[in-house]
């Protein structure tokens, strides 16, 4: 007997997991489906074996949040999750390899965000005083003007006039970090929102909204495992390894055709698989006769913007350190001198876990590698491991793997139009890549779960009249 409505959430990624666990606290009757065989979509774990047959917990990139990601570790406190324990917290710091670069001194430490920045630019190694007043004037100049700028402006745009120093030392790393796009490509606007809240959002007990908090353990063990053991505690059906192929509408419900030839019945549908994804399942209903004419182009206007979304790749190379190399850095991560077709890799970091004794295990970060790495995994792998020796003084580094998301993040461009959460009555969407203020972060995909999910909280409750809701475990052909 259906007692409730029910939604189907087709995704089980970062996005879909949240709007799932929101959906649930809401009332919503909820069945999460993943095409793939694991959870946590472009934030997951990944297991890999080195040459001496140790099996690590690893991920398929390194990711970081920040203090100000209020969302995603809000989402963490309700699911029970010791976030305080699984994230190691660090100051905003870009330090490099020879000790340049930017980190927070000491007695800085308690300050507020925006003094804390303050202190870094005026003690930044390597830099003169050209350097430290220009990077002041101009932090000081987009603070006074609320952290906006030109809707076409591109980072590069917002750099233009600051020395080279403190554009490769503080401007390009933090856009890269931010939001994985290329300077002279990347949204002035965007990049200034995220920075706005890095110094001014507010923070949980004990964090500074800038402070990096990078996971101590693989990402499944952070949101995805949480986020499932809840759900089933819920009473929600949960499904790996099944494909939505089809969408359309049957009476008042939904029915979702799987790949295996099975159909689900719903009341609503949240897509929260990657654009693309979601933009051909939309495409299915538009495409149907029964679609209201009307309903179809507004799907087919939504499908296209989606499908116009631009998508940058990230390379994360792991590797072994040889036996006796230690990492010396206060700090595991370091920002690192880079050129796109000899050094790519824009950052290292020495990752948790495993046996140290075999090795030093570290991560290096190839964002939006050139055009020349493409297909060539293991060329970009070895470019990697020069860089590695000549930058940390670490020969013999053993790769243990190139993980390579081809679509890891959408472009942030100035003026980039971005899908709305709405396509149709009881048909949402989540994702990084819908409309809001975030680039294609952790927070963006959280924060866009909770906004489908609000969304339905708003809905009517509809009342079935069928006996084959999608939450009831009923599947028909």
């Amino acid at each position: 007997m259906v007692s409730g409505p029910s939604v189907v959430v087709i995704g089980g990624g970062w996005a879909g997991l949240t709007a799932a666990v929101a959906a649930a606290r809401a009332g919503w009757r909820v069945t999460l489906l993943e095409a793939s065989r694991h959870w946590g979509g472009r934030a997951r774990r990944q297991f890999l074996s080195d040459s001496r047959g140790e099996r690590l917990a690893l991920d398929n990139g390194q990711h970081i949040l920040i203090g100000a990601y209020g969302a995603t570790l809000g989402l963490l406190e309700q699911l029970g999750v010791p976030w305080q324990r699984q994230l190691q917290r660090l100051p905003l710091a870009l330090p490099r390899p020879d000790g340049s670069g930017l980190v927070p001194p000491g007695w800085a430490a308690h300050l507020p965000a925006p003094l804390t920045l303050v202190a870094t630019l005026l003690t930044a190694r390597g830099w003169g005083v050209r350097e430290r007043a220009a990077a002041l004037s101009r932090a000081a100049r987009w603070m006074a003007q609320g952290f906006a700028c030109r809707p076409q402006a591109t980072v590069a745009d917002l750099a233009r006039g600051l020395p080279a120093r403190v554009v490769a030392d503080l401007i390009e790393p933090l856009a890269v970090a931010a939001l994985n796009t290329p300077l002279h490509m990347a949204c002035g606007a965007t990049f200034l929102r995220v920075l706005r809240d890095a110094l001014r959002a507010p923070a949980p007990a004990g964090l500074s909204p800038s402070d990096l908090l990078l996971p101590r353990n693989d990402l499944g063990a952070l949101l995805p495992d949480a986020a499932t053991a809840w759900l089933q505690a819920q009473g929600a059906a949960l499904r790996l390894g099944l494909r939505a192929v089809a969408l359309a509408r049957c009476g008042a419900h939904w029915r979702i055709q799987l790949d295996d030839g099975a159909a689900l019945y719903t009341d609503a549908i949240v897509l929260a698989t990657p654009a693309l994804q979601a933009a051909r399942l939309a495409s299915t209903w538009a495409e149907d006769p029964a679609c209201p004419a009307t309903q179809a182009d507004a799907l087919r206007a939504w499908a296209a913007c989606a499908s116009a979304l631009a998508h940058i790749p990230i390379a994360t190379v792991y590797a072994r350190a040889a036996r006796g190399w230690r990492w010396r850095w206060p700090l595991p991560l370091l920002a690192l001198p880079c050129d796109p077709e000899r050094a790519p890799a824009q950052f290292v970091f020495h990752r948790c876990g495993g046996n140290e004794e075999n090795g030093a295990l570290l991560a290096a970060v190839v964002s939006s590698p050139a055009p020349q790495w493409n297909g060539r995994r293991a060329g970009l792998a070895a470019a990697v491991t020069q860089q590695l020796a000549a930058a940390l003084a670490c020969p013999g580094v053993q790769v243990l793997a190139t993980v390579v998301e081809r679509r890891a993040t959408f472009a942030c461009t100035p003026g980039l139009q971005r899908p709305p959460a709405w396509l149709a009555d009881g048909l949402l969407a989540a994702g990084d890549y819908v409309q809001g203020p975030y680039p294609a972060t952790l927070e963006g995909a959280v924060r866009s779960g909770l906004a489908a999910a609000d969304i339905l909280r708003r809905l009517p409750w509809p009342q079935p009249t069928v006996q084959h809701s999608a939450t009831d475990g009923q599947r028909h052909r």
